[in-house]
């Protein structure tokens, strides 16, 4: 058969399905549901019945029986016609197919992800990945994660489960890793083996927080804060050495080469952490929770991103060192199952690590930094596993920007590659390997969007929804939490509230060699939170405050914001502040709402007051003034994030013009587009902005069409006291303590940019 049968091996290989060829495996045969049929046309057979056929004596039954038996054979012959040639073929497939499958256990290099399984899963698999939808109802929602049986577009690494189990694998010597390290010099043992008493943890709900105040030189003013145990407070050394930091090999030779472009000069040779990477690390190192409220995305965002990868790679070698090395002590001293009550070094479920971020940009780059710090300069490469798709579904493609697209420095550097918001990827990491697109059970280190884990964990009365493999989660990082305040701050919430608790199911785990602390149903209270946001928030504040209850302690910077985003306003406006008294918190919303309609929008709706923009920053405040303004039948556009294209260029069109009186303006729709709204004469804040620049933004929007009219602009901006952050960052510390003290409406007139 020579040639011409290994060609058609290849073909019909080529052709079958996932489940074709594991019913060939199986079965040694194809399922007669996908039975080839002959392409000969077959001749149709008559098959005659005697005509004593009701009568029955044996005469007739043996003269008509081996006729009607032979043309029924015939009959089912017709449906199957293979001829010796193509059962042939076929033998040599299933052998042939044997051999690809053992072949493609072994991974051989970097870019191994190119196998006959994947190859035939890819076109399916790369539509769903690449534009997910962002129904929190939808289907991907109603599967546990890496489980391709229950969400089949989703695809998950199953090949390589064996090579990356912590329970088959050993300590190798040369990976460096030391198990037994003593309590009293790494923080990392340190910390998971502090032993918490009953009483300590019955007490974090009565006890108050104990707080101090320090300044360090480049982070600022810090509050630590402790509920549990007694608080301790430290200054960073000026100089810093990394054996000092206990850093897992080779973490001490790669880091320095990955982190060199942060590092110029003499400061390159003295330290290998920048100023502002050295004290975040240590605040890490020591496992306390922290909340850095001054990550940007122009400035600082990428050394952040560094720093806290290094912290996860270091914790996850060490972690699963401890394991291997007590693998290999129980192989040497042939010990049992609960043998031996001391070898406690892991949690109830595989992941340690939940790192969330808002793009798959930022997930890229997060695995992108892995390699690297894995990696090194070393001559030998790292083995990366389903490397080459992973690049394509969480890459981007240059040319689909489009190049004469104008928009603010801070815009292009959050909304810059692939910005799709509904992922989640397991990645798993032992010793010189990383396995992509791990199932989450098999996984070190998750990472995903709010969206993406809303789905998985799905909510009350769903039939499938899982959420145990967020039960032993170790370190937590939130990353770009000010972005989620413009997604949906709900799925942050709704993740927070399912945080370390107790699985539903055992997932296989050896509960010998669980840690007391996490059968205790006390994770939460090992857990290390690292929070990064761009701005001082309310609702940022409430999530660290409420959820992070690590035993070691809280760190919070707090600097205030000496000159306020208003500075930056270039026009010459008037800024009238007005202050609503409220009783309450609770009573903002509706008091907000009277407020305007009782006292603002009377002076707005004479025909003069033309051309006014108000920029409502809530949906849900937007949805009540659309309605209150159809209602009242005044004439008014709207603008919000779900408005279609030809919509927005219709309501901008008819405010230029002046046949629209109102415009109303969501904050989510400036933050995804940075529109220029050109024909504003009159602004409305109905709410402080949540990103304090945005309110330079919008006021030097009115300088887009100078018609003369600059003398007749207006600016009105209403706040209370429960807006004391925002106000802060717009117009500076100082004065806004003197606007909440006093109960008058306050009269800015900005000249200029200072």
């Amino acid at each position: 058969m020579g040639k011409r049968g290994s060609r058609s091996q290849s073909q019909l290989l080529s052709s079958l399905t996932k489940k074709q060829k594991k019913h060939l495996r199986d079965f040694g045969e194809e399922h007669p549901f996908y039975d080839r049929v002959s392409r000969k046309e077959a001749k149709p057979q008559t098959c005659q019945l005697s005509e004593s056929s009701d009568t029955s004596s044996s005469e007739s039954e043996a003269e008509s029986g081996p006729e009607q038996v032979s043309g029924y054979h015939r009959l089912l012959a017709t449906l199957k016609n293979v001829s010796k040639e193509e059962e042939e073929e076929e033998e040599e497939e299933e052998e042939e197919d044997s051999v690809i499958d053992e072949t493609e256990i072994n991974l051989e290099d970097g870019d191994s992800d190119i196998s006959v399984e994947e190859e035939t899963a890819a076109e399916s698999d790369m539509q769903k990945n690449v534009a997910l939808p962002a129904d929190p109802e939808g289907k991907d929602g109603q599967g546990p994660p890496g489980t391709s049986e229950d969400s089949p577009e989703e695809f998950t690494d199953a090949k390589h489960e064996s090579l990356f189990s912590l329970e088959t694998n050993f300590l190798e010597e040369e990976s460096g890793g030391n198990c037994s390290l003593k309590a009293s010099q790494d923080p990392f043992v340190q910390h998971v083996n502090k032993e918490l008493k009953e009483k300590e943890i019955q007490t974090v709900a009565t006890n108050p927080k104990t707080t101090q105040q320090l300044k360090w030189p480049i982070l600022g003013q810090l509050v630590f804060s402790s509920k549990i145990q007694k608080l301790e407070t430290f200054k960073p050394p000026k100089d810093i050495d990394l054996k000092s930091l206990h850093l897992q090999k080779p973490l001490e030779s790669t880091w320095i080469k990955t982190n060199s472009q942060f590092l110029s000069g003499p400061q390159k040779s003295s330290s290998p952490f920048t100023p502002l990477q050295k004290e975040l690390f240590l605040i890490m190192n020591s496992y306390r929770d922290l909340f850095y409220p001054e990550r940007t995305a122009l400035k600082n965002g990428e050394e952040i991103r560094h720093v806290y990868c290094l912290h996860v790679i270091n914790h996850v070698l060490k972690a699963n060192a401890q394991v291997l090395g007590n693998n290999s002590r129980r192989r040497s001293q042939k010990l049992g199952v609960g043998d031996d009550d001391g070898l406690r070094d892991q949690g109830l479920t595989r992941p340690k690590v939940l790192i969330v971020v808002p793009f798959r940009e930022a997930a890229l780059r997060v695995v992108q930094l892995f390699i690297s710090l894995l990696e090194g300069d070393s001559k030998k490469k790292i083995i990366v596993s389903n490397k080459k798709r992973f690049n394509g579904e969480y890459g981007s493609d240059p040319e689909e920007r489009p190049p004469n697209l104008k928009r603010p420095e801070d815009y292009e550097a959050v909304f810059v590659g692939n910005i799709d918001d509904h992922f989640r990827i397991g990645v798993a990491i032992l010793q010189r390997s990383i396995r992509l697109y791990a199932p989450f059970y098999s996984s070190d280190i998750l990472i995903a969007s709010p969206l993406g884990l809303r789905t998985i964990i799905g909510g009350e009365g769903e039939k499938k929804r899982d959420f145990d493999f967020l039960s032993s989660i170790e370190l937590l990082i939130i990353d770009q939490a000010d972005i989620y305040l413009m997604q949906n701050w709900e799925h942050v919430l709704h993740l927070m509230n399912h945080m370390n608790l107790l699985p539903l199911d055992s997932h296989g785990v050896d509960f010998s060699r669980v840690r007391m602390w996490s059968l205790n149903n006390w994770s939460k209270y090992y857990r290390q939170t690292l929070l990064f946001g761009a701005l001082q928030d309310a609702q940022i504040n409430s999530v660290f405050n409420k959820y992070c209850v690590n035993v070691q302690g809280q760190v919070a910077v707090r600097n205030v914001p000496m000159t306020g985003s208003i500075s930056h306003v270039l026009v010459q406006l008037p800024h009238v502040f007005q202050r609503m008294e409220t009783e309450n918190l609770a009573s903002v919303i509706d008091a907000r709402f009277n407020f305007f309609v009782n006292k603002i929008l009377p002076q707005y709706r004479d025909a003069v007051m033309s051309h006014t923009l108000i920029y409502v920053p809530s949906y849900f405040d937007f949805v009540r003034l659309r309605n209150y303004f159809k209602k009242e039948e005044l004439n008014f556009t709207h603008i919000c994030e779900y408005t279609q294209k030809s919509g927005v260029s219709r309501a901008r069109h008819f405010f230029l013009q002046g046949e629209k009186q109102f415009l109303l303006l969501t904050e989510r729709f400036h933050f995804y587009k940075r529109y220029t709204i050109k024909g504003i004469r009159n602004l409305i804040f109905y709410e402080l902005p949540t990103y304090p620049h945005f309110y330079g933004e919008v006021c030097n929007m009115l300088q887009a069409t100078t018609r003369g009219e600059e003398a007749a602009w207006t600016c009105t901006v209403l706040y209370s006291k429960y807006d004391a952050q925002r106000l802060a960052a717009v117009v500076g510390v100082e004065r806004a303590a003197q606007m909440l003290q006093s109960k008058k409406n306050v009269h800015l007139f900005i000249t200029g940019e200072r």
